[in-house]
């Protein structure tokens, strides 16, 4: 079980960034009449989507569409000039579009989708994973998801705040509308393991538009 204390710290850390980014590092509060076999998403990644993001009409337009584990709620992030949103809304070549909260579920963490213009999907991860700081163990692979051609990365960042290493995982595929780039975070590595079943469904999934 993780600490309370480690797990309050970063996520006032994420709140206090909050008005920054519109409909990024969400308020939506996690319902008290949620299952707890709900709140906690193991189900394999095979099971059937709650829902989708993607096309138009839903709450992200993207390049590309995919399914929602249950509770999961996308929200679109809409880039604005603040210095802030350039630390947190930018990586690399890649700027952020999309949110999918994984609160209403029983997680912290998040489900992001950015947008990296058109190219080559594995340049775009790879501009990606760069830019981040304190990374290791990173490990690519091509791959298909939904019948596309996709670069995917597994790694690790080390947590000043946490003082420990957390796992990440990013998938990149370049659709005719743009190259999208999917990550899965997450405070620490078991809320990233946690939260992986979504992620592999994300990916199973995903259909270019």
């Amino acid at each position: 079980m993780r600490h309370p204390i480690r797990v309050l710290v970063p996520a006032l850390a994420a709140l206090a960034a909050a008005g920054t980014l519109t409909g990024c590092l969400g308020t939506t509060p996690m319902p008290d009449d949620v299952p707890r076999a709900a709140k906690s998403p193991s189900a394999p990644a095979t099971e059937a989507a709650a829902g989708s993001v993607g096309a138009p009409g839903s709450a992200c337009e993207l390049p590309v569409s995919f399914g929602l584990a249950a509770y999961w709620k996308p929200q679109a992030v809409k880039a604005t000039d603040d210095e802030v949103f350039a630390a947190l809304g930018k990586q690399g070549p890649a700027t952020m579009v999309c949110e999918i909260d994984a609160k209403p579920a029983g997680n912290i963490g998040y489900l992001r989708v950015w947008t990296a213009g058109t190219g080559p999907a594995r340049a775009a991860l790879e501009g990606f994973v760069k830019a981040e700081e304190n990374t290791s163990k990173v490990s690519y692979k091509e791959t298909e998801a939904g019948g596309l051609p996709v670069v995917e990365v597994t790694y690790t960042v080390y947590d000043k705040l946490m003082e420990e290493s957390k796992e990440e995982s990013a998938f990149a595929v370049a659709a005719p509308k743009g190259t999208v780039i999917v990550h899965l975070g997450g405070l620490d590595s078991e809320e990233h393991r946690e939260m992986r079943p979504a992620y592999d469904l994300a990916r199973s999934t995903l259909k270019s538009r």
